[in-house]
Parts: structure tokens; C-alpha cells; sequence
């Protein structure tokens, strides 16, 4: 094979291996998944403006709707912090070794954050659904960025929920 033949081939090679690569790096990207329907996952903030105030981040994996679910809470190092599931009548919060069983999940999540939480509201407002809650006010404005916000004015003492969704 003569040098100018050989450069020819290795051009030629080196000519379809791009073309190759750049035939794997122009697929079309996955569909983007409908945040409507979850499952969720992200980060959470939750703010309290007690006495002393008192706040609460974890990043999260929530599954299932208001009737029956698990919602993983995790450390920054990814550590599972605690683990809460529900179903109707049952709700058990586990963390660590340790493991508390609430007839309801108002009960559990008010026992898990210290105040009680809009929970059956959060997987509407999720949804995009503006749903009520005693006391909450949702901004679903951001949430086709992946962001939530709520506020409750009352009962005392105010509170600021914040999620930021993977996407």
C-alpha cells in the first residue's frame, strides 16, 4: 500500500468515527417527563418562624398521592434520614433503627416537621392543582420550572415551604 493510499484510509477512518460520534451525539433527547404525575424528587426547605425559628432541608423522593405513599428524606451525603409511608388508617415514620406508627399522615408529617403539613394539598399543588389549604397559600407560578413554594399565616407560627424538583 503505497503512503498516499494508507493517508487516504486513515483519513477516511478518521472521517466515519466522527461521523459516528456525531451521529450518537445528535439523538433526540428523552421525553421530558409529565412533573404532574411524579414520581417527585428534589430538594426541600421547610422554615418555621417559631421560637426559636427552626428550618429543615433534605433533598427528597416522594411516590404514591395523598391516600396511600412514601416519601424518602435524605442528607446532603445521600443518606436516607428518615423514611415515612402511608396508607389509609396506617402511617409509620422510620429513622435509623427507630420506628413511629401515627393513625394518620397529618399525624405523622406534624410529628416529622414539627407543625402540621397541607400533605393531600402538596401532591395537588404538585399537579398544578391550586387547591386550598386552612391557613397555606401556594405560588404554583414556577412549578413548570420545577419550583413550589407555600406559605401558612395561621395557625401560629408561620411557615415557608420550599421544593425545587429535579427535572
Amino acid at each position: 500500500m503505497t503512503p498516499s493510499a494508507a493517508a487516504s484510509r486513515r483519513t477516511c477512518a478518521l472521517a466515519l468515527a466522527v461521523a459516528l460520534l456525531a451521529t450518537g451525539c445528535a439523538t433526540p433527547p428523552p421525553a421530558e417527563r409529565n412533573l404532574a404525575q411524579g414520581p417527585w424528587s428534589g430538594r426541600l426547605a421547610l422554615r418555621l418562624d417559631g421560637t426559636p425559628p427552626q428550618s429543615f432541608t433534605a433533598a427528597f423522593e416522594l411516590k404514591g398521592r395523598a391516600e396511600a405513599g412514601e416519601l424518602a428524606l435524605r442528607t446532603p451525603l445521600g443518606n436516607t434520614a428518615a423514611q415515612l409511608s402511608w396508607a389509609p388508617g396506617r402511617a409509620t415514620l422510620r429513622s435509623g433503627s427507630d420506628l413511629h406508627e401515627f393513625d394518620s399522615l397529618d399525624a405523622l408529617a406534624a410529628h416529622a416537621t414539627g407543625t402540621p403539613l397541607p400533605v393531600a394539598a402538596l401532591f395537588d399543588w404538585l399537579a398544578g392543582v391550586p387547591t386550598q389549604a386552612a391557613g397555606w397559600s401556594a405560588d404554583l407560578a414556577e412549578l413548570p420550572a420545577g419550583r413550589l413554594q407555600a406559605r401558612r399565616t395561621a395557625p401560629a407560627p408561620a411557615a415557608d415551604l420550599r421544593l425545587v424538583l429535579d427535572r
